[in-house]
This record gives structure tokens, sequence and C-alpha cells, in this order.
């Protein structure tokens, strides 16, 4: 049996610290750094990725992000959005 995509906002604060809280476990479980996975999805700076993991100053992972960085930790957008 599949799991479905719970029914979340992204953006709400609660959300996006457990999602951001995810993304770091299996980042770090790969031995990625947020700026290797920084640049890997296009930016030149670590701060999208280091503020979105910990919700600083409102950031968060949108549903692109999450797309790119299931494709380059190799983890499912369930994984990072289940609770």
């Amino acid at each position: 049996m599949s799991k479905s995509l719970p029914n979340l906002r992204l953006n709400s604060p609660i959300t996006s610290k457990v999602i951001g809280q995810n993304v770091a476990k299996v980042r770090k479980e790969r031995k990625v750094s947020q700026l290797s996975l920084s640049l890997d999805m296009g930016y030149k700076s670590v701060s999208v990725v280091s503020f979105a993991e910990i919700s600083l100053k409102g950031a968060y992972f949108n549903i692109a992000h999450l797309l790119q960085i299931s494709t380059i930790l190799n983890v499912s957008l369930i994984e990072q959005l289940s609770n």
C-alpha cells in the first residue's frame, strides 16, 4: 500500500520546521554539506539551505526545493514531509 502525501501547508511554522529537520537529517546521513547541497540546487551560498533547515527568518523549502533535494539526496518526497 502506497503512502499518500499529507495535507500540509509547506510554509506553516510547524510544518516548515519538521521538513527542515527531515532534510537536515537525510543530508547528514548522506554526508552532504549544506554548501554542497546549495550548490547542487543552483545557489551560490549556503543560506537557502541553512536558513530553511532551521526555519530562520521564516525561510522554508518550497515544493521546487523539495523536488530538487529528492533527486540530489535520493530521498522520497514523502520521507521529507513525514512527521
